[in-house]
């Protein structure tokens, strides 16, 4: 249904998209380290339903929607663009902390981790950027049925997100307790992180590319 080229793609752009800090990244490592992994993995789940989430209205024309009323992607672009700037700068700014900077956070109950995790990934402005223009580039018409394409394909990026998200929550404490002692290495990876954040804004504001309506 769907071509290795096809898969590849996305699961190159997942990678690239889950290596790069963001809300699900930042909200993941700040539940495992404050709480545990336990709790680190409950939060996952919550991110997973909301991948699924934008998966299906993604399916469902999301797209369609986009590509229609031009406005209404521009204003999501430029909102999520301003959004990955503010995070740059909190990771920059004198005081700034790094995401791998213990806090601490009253314990959650399993219900309220799950919702959580679910909103912040469906606030998070590379979630909708991305199934709003990534997977529709990738689906052939004339490979079969379109809706299954685009789920197989949604199907892919999740399971890369997961694969990498897994790995966060499990080395988050490991990292934080690395970092901790290392004062100067923190640094390096707070302005790191706020240099890549800002570049992404950089590029999503003035990315002249429009959603393509999956036909």
């Amino acid at each position: 249904m769907i071509t290795i080229g096809a898969a590849a793609g996305v699961a190159l752009v997942a990678l690239g998209m889950v290596l790069t800090p963001g809300p699900n990244m930042m909200y993941l490592v700040s539940r495992s380290i404050s709480q545990g992994r336990r709790a680190g993995m409950i939060s996952l789940g919550g991110v997973a339903a909301g991948f699924l989430v934008y998966l299906t209205l993604a399916s469902a024309g999301l797209s369609v929607v986009f590509a229609t009323v031009p406005a209404l992607y521009l204003t999501v672009k430029l909102a999520g663009a301003a959004y990955l700037a503010y995070l740059a700068w909190q990771a920059v700014r004198p005081g700034g902390t790094s995401v791998f900077t213990h806090q601490d956070l009253p314990a959650d109950s399993t219900r309220r981790l799950l919702t959580m995790g679910l909103m912040t990934n469906l606030l998070n402005p590379k979630a909708a950027i991305m199934y709003a223009s990534l997977i529709p580039q990738f689906v052939d018409p004339r490979a079969g049925h379109l809706m299954t394409q685009g789920f197989l394909l949604g199907g892919v990026q999740i399971a890369v997100s997961m694969l990498v998200n897994t790995g966060i929550v499990l080395a988050a404490g490991s990292i934080a307790v690395f970092l901790a002692k290392r004062p100067t290495w923190l640094r390096i990876q707070r302005y790191v992180t706020g240099t890549l954040l800002g570049l992404i804004a950089v590029r999503l504001a003035t990315d002249q590319a429009r959603p393509l309506p999956v036909q």
